[in-house]
């Protein structure tokens, strides 16, 4: 367990390369396995999920080659099989975009149930139904899910726009027989993204991005070379944390318009933010409380709720977070309130009342975006 030690600073400034999108990155890694041919994704960050999925991919029997100078992955997915580690499969939940993939390109995927951050109840039962609209026959069992078939288009409606699950039916539908049709797909940029990288495979796919998808089937897939998203959460949480300190920062490589929901609240806080050519630049200093709302995209995202929480504390006055999307995601507010924040958790509402010193403590991250 890795331990870090913070010293308080006057401020922060200067000027960052915000790095590729782990959430992008991953299912971008599992969509090798829908072809023979060698995928290189550029820009890989060096990350500990980046990591054991890259362990998963190769007990999976794909073979890997990763170029730590240039930030390069190389997958070859020749013969792929299901993954053997259960140990691996329980370390990250991202591991379970291995199910759609192999099913489709092998007729047959057995995976352990996910691990991941503990966040709440995350169930995969809307990949399942996905997989079982397209064909598949889906054996639950302890701790284990098996599905079979040869996967042919269908009709599929998510009762949530669940970005997990848009993924895993997208790649599978990409070899499956005939036209699948997602309604209520998720919108988030990363969707759009691994819309784009099967496009660039050979894939047939219209409306990533939107809540409708179409996908047409293909025999095949072939390799590329590609250059994943930017990553919003982390350009949100560097943007939160230099607003806390009065600093001015310059982001380079971010996407502007994939965090409109973030801007928009970091400047209700009244920061000043200015687009350029040159990336995205925030100064000044951030006064006002805030009312955030997690939601669905283009909605604020859940992953930046406990960032612009810490930032709060530094606002006088009462801030409101309603945490819509998950129902145990408030565990970071118990480690700042050991700092001395003054938070109150009422169901899945949190009241905060900043503008108070907080003192030095150990405290322990619950979960990724908590510990930042």
């Amino acid at each position: 367990m890795a331990t870090y030690r913070i010293r308080p600073c006057a401020r922060l400034s200067g000027e960052i390369t915000v790095h590729s999108a782990k959430n992008a990155v991953l299912p971008l890694m599992c969509g090798a396995l829908l072809t023979r041919e060698t995928v290189t994704i550029e820009q890989i960050p060096a990350l500990t999920d980046v990591k054991t999925l890259t362990d998963i991919l190769r007990d999976c029997g794909v073979l890997m080659h990763a170029d730590q100078a240039e930030k390069l992955l190389t997958m070859t997915a020749d013969a792929p099989r299901s993954p053997r580690r259960e140990d691996l499969l329980s370390r990250m939940r991202a591991s379970v975009l291995v199910m759609g993939p192999l099913l489709a390109r092998t007729g047959y995927a057995r995976v352990a149930l996910p691990g991941g951050c503990a966040i709440g109840q995350r169930p995969i039962d809307l990949h399942l139904k996905g997989m079982e609209a397209l064909g598949a026959h889906v054996e639950q069992t302890p701790g284990f899910v098996t599905l079979r078939g040869k996967l042919r288009g269908g009709n599929v409606y998510l009762d949530f726009p669940s970005v997990g699950a848009t993924e895993n039916i997208l790649m599978a539908a990409a070899l499956a027989q005939g036209t699948t049709r997602i309604e209520n797909a998720a919108k988030e940029p990363e969707i759009a993204d691994l819309c784009d990288f099967l496009t660039q495979m050979g894939a047939h796919i219209s409306g990533g991005g939107t809540s409708t998808i179409l996908i047409e089937g293909r025999e095949t897939l072939h390799g590329c070379r590609y250059r994943p998203i930017p990553d919003r959460i982390e350009a949100g949480t560097l943007l939160c944390a230099a607003a806390m300190t009065e600093g001015s920062v310059l982001l380079r490589g971010v996407r502007p318009e994939h965090m409109r929901a973030v801007l928009y609240k970091l400047g209700e806080s009244g920061v000043t933010l200015r687009e350029s050519a040159a990336g995205l630049r925030l100064s000044g200093r951030a006064t006002q409380p805030l009312q955030v709302r997690t939601l669905a995209y283009p909605g604020f995202p859940t992953d930046m709720q406990a960032p612009m929480m810490a930032l709060a504390l530094s606002l006088r006055g009462t801030s409101v977070f309603l945490e819509t999307i998950f129902e145990n995601r408030f565990m970071h507010a118990r480690e700042m309130v050991r700092m001395g924040a003054s938070i109150r958790i009422e169901d899945r509402i949190a009241l905060v009342s900043g503008g108070h010193p907080l003192g030095g403590t150990s405290v322990t991250s619950t979960d990724l975006r908590g510990g930042a």
